[in-house]
């Protein structure tokens, strides 16, 4: 009986990804980094705890969270670039179309990396704190007051005093 429930889920997976595995050239990794060769191209590269280095072509935009992105050997990014907690080094001669966001980390450029886009860098811990610690610090005091309130409300009534 699970079989047959499980067999139309099966099925939608097995299609799903054979339809679209060959026109699909995303990356995405958690902890392994990745690497686009001289003679590679793909359309998105993310990276969770990893970082991405490019001597290709990447025709859609590169994200790296806690991680960086090394861009050499006229390599080309065609959208946008962003690091939360890492660096990005440019060397010379490769070229990013796009926009370049650096939070809480810096970047690094070599004076004839192409960069057509807007930059901006928040550079710094202090950032990283603003943009992730902060909110976890709010999320933590929203529910210790909810744990308050309801420990407030279930307290059961102390008799009057004779």
């Amino acid at each position: 009986m699970r079989f047959l429930l499980c067999l139309p889920l099966a099925l939608m997976i097995i299609v799903s990804t054979a339809t679209y595995g060959d026109e699909s050239h995303e990356r995405t990794q958690f902890g392994r980094d990745i690497v686009v060769g001289p003679n590679e191209e793909v359309s998105d590269a993310t990276c969770f705890g990893c970082s991405v280095r490019i001597r290709g072509h990447v025709t859609g935009d590169v994200t790296t969270f806690g991680g960086s992105v090394v861009l050499e050997d006229q390599g080309e990014i065609a959208g946008d670039t962003t690091t939360f907690g890492g660096n990005i080094r440019l060397s010379k001669g490769v070229k990013i179309n796009g926009d370049v966001t650096v939070f809480g980390g810096r970047l690094r450029r070599d004076p004839e990396a192409t960069i057509h886009g807007d930059v901006a860098n928040f550079g710094g811990p202090i950032w990283l704190f603003v943009i992730f610690g902060l909110p976890l610090l709010l999320l933590g005091a929203f529910i210790a007051l909810i744990v308050w309130l309801v420990r407030r409300l279930l307290r059961p009534a102390l008799p009057a005093a004779a």
